[in-house]
């Protein structure tokens, strides 16, 4: 064979030799959207893996497009691979939206420079920083790269990272092209709304159904916002109590912040309403409007219970607050050296105010819920322009009232109504367009925050995971659904409306068919990476549970839904009460704070209240009120540790029960399957299915039980930042032995450094 080669390659030359002996160079180009086009490009760019050695780095291509920045590694066993795979995004991929700061470095020059739009670079980058907006901090080095390529492309990435017009924003020129080419797949042009489980709020019929939901019988749709007629920020219909006429509410309307008059948002079963609005801005006018607008909601309540006003801008921390609070946990977390803040590392979460402020929310939010159950009052939520504070406390009074919510497809609607058709500014707050700093505060995220402690305390009251409130908070960075990209249903009218006539989409097509919101996550998640967002101990309505030894079907029923709240006393909500056991299950809990639960003299009924809560088992589908002793309130790992490769524990974190939970509940379905199938066949239906037979794709759980039929199957190496990969983020020292490797082991950050020591 050899000599036959040989033969072959008489007479060629040195450099064809060479080209017959060489493998093929991979040829490295980016995977591109409907829509996308690449700005520029540099090759031999180095992605650095770790901060000590060099050895792991990736060698590739550095792309900037009109939509993300995307690394192409020559390495096709890239060691960055996350479990969770983005149909829209691939591993190397940041969206320009999620871009926080771009940094260049110049080592020779000890130059660094922070880039924005327009700007020139003076300097020939030996190195690229992207800090991005969930909380990744990717570095790239441009060493064997060209100087004026490197230049180029950074240049590149600030401008298309600072877009001028919200119609610059790459999910207009995708969702565009998307529906134009994938009209073949829709039936009469169209795609049913059906199709989509959340309701958007954006019609009549969805407010009705919540109205008939909640028994909300003295409660109307109300139309004269048609046409953002009234207010520019209130949806086009709203829920209003029936003794208001259209009329009068037209004619206070002039006297309430951006004409937002009061706003229907839940029932309870008691008939309490929970309302929110913004402040009446004409002092003279306060009183008279009050008392007609406190007349009718209490004329909407059977007992004509009293109406409580709740102001959220005097007892909550307001959204400078807020984004200073995650500004700073942010820098603790994923910032600073670990070997500089050791020693400080608890009492710097802690001065940071974050959980504080978390604390705070869920603390009033809890409030709220007694007055509504404990005193059958009807309350309204104030802030001054009603588009922030009262999005997370009406969200979280909700959540802890209603076990609707704390469905998947509960909860998403939840957000449409109370977040993104009441108003909230996500372009704003978000800052899509880097425009104003001062404007940027991340609500949502805190919302989310106080979502997870609760998940953490009652694992079993929701549907959704951990994973999934992670993956919902990056999907804000990600500019291609119609969820987080606006500040009103006006404003998005009025640009879907442009986007329509400018992409020669139809006239009366659904916006929901040409630029849909998040909800679809087939958009961005293939069915198994879904299973996902599925909670393996999820009680749901009807779901058998044991207590005390017999076995209990939940089922919502009034009586029971309105009196199984429980609470905190006194002594748990004024954050003095320190609980050693700072994980404990339910039974045990409820035998340690006992002596808390006993009568007290002059005993207010709110205190009562709580202790009667407390002092009964958790209904998952009851009412669920937050533990508020600061020992429960802990982190959010999952979300702020996720890309810190020192923080990731190998083989540990809350991905190993989930994985082996999920394993069981996937066993016994597949049971449960097949029994019904044997019940099912009649005598003469021909045999059994085998048990060791086929089964079908459609499983709930990610992991999946395993079969003595199966074949062997290497084992996952899972990590606490599971679905989440941290390789290729900027790495700092190491974290063995110092108070963040206690943290990580379960200690709770309220424990100071002082006292660390004795209780670790």
């Amino acid at each position: 064979m050899q000599k036959k080669l040989l033969t072959e390659m008489v007479g060629l030359s040195k450099t064809d030799v060479k080209k017959t002996f060489e493998p093929p160079i991979k040829k490295l180009e980016p995977k591109l959207l409907q829509g996308e086009i690449v700005v520029n490009e540099v090759n031999f760019v180095r992605k650095c893996i770790s901060a000590e050695s060099s050895q792991d780095d990736l060698w590739g291509k550095l792309i900037c497009t009109n939509f993300k920045v995307s690394f192409i590694s020559q390495d096709a066993s890239s060691k960055q691979k996350s479990q969770l795979s983005h149909l829209l995004l691939g591993d190397h991929d940041i969206p320009l939206t999620c871009l926080e700061q771009v940094v260049t470095v110049n080592d020779t020059k000890g130059k660094k420079k922070v880039l924005g739009s327009n700007q020139k670079l003076k300097f020939n980058p030996t190195e690229l920083i992207l800090y991005c907006k969930d909380l990744r901090i990717i570095r790239f080095c441009f060493g064997e790269a060209g100087p004026e390529g490197a230049k180029k492309v950074c240049l590149a990435i600030a401008h298309y990272s600072h877009p001028a017009d919200l119609q610059l924003l790459f999910g207009f020129e995708y969702q565009g092209r998307r529906y134009h080419e994938s009209k073949g797949e829709r039936v009469n042009g169209s795609t049913p709304r059906e199709g989509l489980r959340t309701p958007i709020f954006d019609r009549p019929w969805d407010l009705d159904r919540e109205i008939k939901r909640t028994g909300a019988s003295e409660w109307r749709v109300c139309s004269i916002n048609e046409g953002f007629s009234i207010s520019q920020s209130l949806p086009e219909y709203i829920v209003v109590p029936v003794s208001l006429a259209d009329e009068d509410l037209k004619k206070y309307s002039v006297f309430f912040t951006d004409q937002r008059i009061p706003l229907w948002c839940w029932n309870h079963p008691n008939g309490s309403a929970l309302v929110r609005m913004a402040v009446i801005s004409d002092p003279l006018q306060q009183r008279r409007i009050d008392q007609k607008v406190f007349t009718a909601i209490t004329k909407s309540h059977p007992q004509r219970s009293e109406v409580l006003r709740s102001d959220l801008d005097k007892c909550l921390p307001n959204i400078q607050d807020i984004q200073s609070g995650f500004v700073k946990v942010r820098q603790i977390c994923v910032i600073d050296h670990f070997e500089e803040s050791d020693e400080r590392w608890f009492s710097s979460i802690e001065n940071s105010r974050w959980l504080e402020y978390v604390r705070a929310f869920l603390k009033h939010s809890a409030e709220i819920v007694y007055q509504l159950d404990g005193k059958n009052a009807s309350v309204i939520l104030q802030e001054e322009e009603d588009r922030d504070l009262n999005c997370v406390v009406s969200s979280l009074v909700q959540l802890m009232l209603d076990p609707h919510y704390r469905s998947l497809v509960g909860f998403q609607s939840l957000v449409q109504k109370e977040w993104v058709m009441a108003g909230h500014r996500f372009l704003d707050r978000c800052n899509h367009l880097k425009k104003n700093d001062k404007e940027e505060s991340p609500l949502f995220l805190l919302f989310l925050d106080c979502v997870s402690q609760m998940m953490s305390q009652y694992p079993a009251a929701f549907e959704f995971t951990e994973s999934y409130l992670t993956v919902l908070s990056d999907s804000m960075w990600i500019p291609l659904f119609s969820t987080f990209l606006f500040n009103s249903s006006k404003q998005q009218a009025k640009h879907l409306m442009d986007f329509a006539k400018n992409k020669a989409i139809p006239h009366g097509e659904d916006q929901v068919v040409y630029f849909p919101p998040v909800w679809d996550w087939s958009q961005q998640f293939s069915p198994k990476d879904q299973t996902l967002f599925n909670n393996p101990m999820y009680v749901g309505k009807g779901a058998a549970c044991v207590q005390n030894g017999e076995v209990k079907t939940f089922r919502r029923t009034k009586k029971a839904y309105s009196h199984t709240l429980r609470g905190m006393p006194a002594s748990l909500r004024n954050g003095t009460k320190v609980v050693e056991d700072t994980l404990t299950r339910r039974g045990s809990l409820v035998s340690e704070l006992r002596s808390d639960f006993s009568p007290v003299k002059d005993e207010s009924p709110s205190e009562r209240f709580f202790r009667d809560w407390f002092s009964r088992p958790a209904d998952q589908q009851g009412l669920l009120i937050p533990l508020l002793v600061p020992s429960h309130l802990a982190l959010w790992k999952l979300y702020f540790l996720r890309w810190v490769p020192e923080a990731c524990i190998p083989k540990g974190g809350p991905i190993t029960a989930y994985r082996k939970l999920s394993q069981l509940v996937d066993e016994i379905e597949i049971l449960q399957n097949r029994l019904r199938q044997y019940k099912g066949r009649g005598p003469g239906n021909g045999p059994l299915p085998s048990p060791s037979g086929p089964l079908s794709d459609q499983r709930r759980m990610y992991f999946k039980a395993s079969s003595p039929h199966d074949p062997p199957s290497p084992s996952d190496v899972l990590t606490s930042s599971f679905p989440f990969s941290p390789t290729g983020n900027l790495c700092r020292g190491g974290s063995h032995g110092t108070p963040i490797s206690k943290f990580l082991n379960g200690a709770r950050i309220w424990l100071s450094t002082e006292t660390l020591n004795d209780t670790v």
